[in-house]
């Protein structure tokens, strides 16, 4: 059965942090359907200047599978907008799998629907943006955590492998390598994989 897909997109959203899962999740195109969702159909800027189309915008309803949240410096900015909270808030709440990357975990967390789950986020930006979503259970050393349906991960190749981990969930290890090895992506397939959580000093003593 077929799987929609939304990618919520934002003016200032990290490259990587987009085009990296969707490369790879987008490349089951026989099983999921992808659909980029901004708050209106203006073309929204990327944090290096490429301008992506939204197929649809938060006004356009919420029932998908799967929701993607990218990050960025600017995702802090959407909590501005409380259409696009409520948005993202109802969406999560109903799709089956929500995946986060870097700040759009703390973009989530701010919705509320992460209190009392485990989450991470990126590592250099952790001690500056946890404290936006107190009930949370933040941890400092992982690639990714998978906790109930949420899948959050680190910060931007980290959701590469998170979204392959969610491939394998959803059609098996052997589908998730084929797309790795079609990809030339070397897969960290250990979510506690992380040397980035003591680079950033988070695991000091």
């Amino acid at each position: 059965m077929m799987k929609n897909l939304a990618v919520f997109i934002f003016p200032g959203i990290q490259t990587l942090d987009l085009f990296g899962p969707i490369e790879l999740l987008g490349g089951f195109r026989d099983k999921i359907a992808l659909t980029m969702v901004a708050e209106t159909m203006e073309p929204v800027p990327t944090r290096h200047g490429q301008r992506i189309l939204p197929d649809a915008t938060i006004h356009h309803g919420t029932e998908y599978d799967l929701l993607l949240i990218p990050g960025g410096d600017s995702a802090l900015d959407v909590p501005k907008n409380a259409e696009a909270m409520d948005w993202l808030k109802s969406t999560s709440t109903q799709a089956d799998y929500v995946l986060t990357l870097c700040t759009g975990s703390i973009l989530l967390a701010m919705t509320g629907v992460l209190d009392g789950k485990r989450a991470t986020t990126n590592k250099q930006d952790f001690n500056d943006t946890v404290h936006l979503g107190p009930n949370v259970t933040w941890v400092k050393k992982a690639r990714w955590v998978e906790d109930d349906k949420f899948f959050t991960s680190s910060g931007v190749s980290a959701g590469m492998d998170m979204s392959l981990a969610i491939a394998q969930h959803l059609f098996g290890t052997e589908a998730a390598e084929w797309m790795a090895e079609g990809s030339e992506y070397e897969w960290h397939r250990d979510a506690a994989w992380d040397p980035f959580a003591e680079k950033a000093g988070l695991l000091a003593s």
